[in-house]
């Protein structure tokens, strides 16, 4: 069993939002998580075209995320939202698969002016599926650096999302916090 379950929804083979993810997950792991990659890339086309949530491919994702501790969720902004392939995941899964689990969503754009694609997109989809949203996280490309090992390489930003993930590792190692504490 993954305590972390870490969600790319970049269907770019390098992308930056998905070297932050991976980052994040070296982070974790350093913790002593189990932590477990998924990335849209891993689901069967058909299966994503077709709506196909009885597919095993589906049926092993959504058993390794229902699962998990504590959910990371991850893509570009794209026309001012979150990736389409990340969508038509999302509408396979099941309604409660992220019930009761602290989520933390992260976007990377190219524009400060995308930055509600965040709290527009992602977050409102996320909590269709019962998630219990961290504040989240938005990198600006020019603060990522994706051939890197440390792909932020914005000293404030790092900050920003170390302390994010300071509190989601809270989140998860206490799940009674995340019904008592607003934030």
């Amino acid at each position: 069993m993954s305590e972390i379950v870490i969600i790319s929804g970049s269907p770019s083979e390098l992308s930056r939002s998905e070297q932050v993810l991976k980052y994040l997950g070296t982070l974790l792991e350093e913790a002593h998580f189990t932590v477990t990659h998924i990335s849209v890339k891993d689901v069967p086309h058909e299966d994503l075209f077709t709506g196909n949530f009885n597919s095993p491919a589906v049926k092993k994702i959504a058993a390794t995320i229902l699962d998990a501790k504590g959910v990371i969720v991850g893509s570009p902004v794209y026309k001012g939202a979150y990736s389409g392939v990340l969508k038509a995941l999302i509408d396979i899964l099941p309604q409660d698969v992220l019930k009761h689990k602290p989520v933390l969503p992260l976007m990377t754009g190219g524009s400060p002016s995308h930055l509600l694609a965040l709290e527009y997109s992602l977050k409102p989809v996320l909590s269709t599926l019962k998630a219990h949203n961290l504040k989240g996280l938005y990198l600006l490309d020019g603060q990522i650096d994706k051939h890197n090992s440390r792909p932020i390489i914005d000293e404030s930003i790092l900050q920003r999302t170390q302390k994010q993930l300071d509190y989601f590792i809270q989140l998860v190692n206490n799940p009674a916090l995340t019904f008592s504490v607003s934030y």
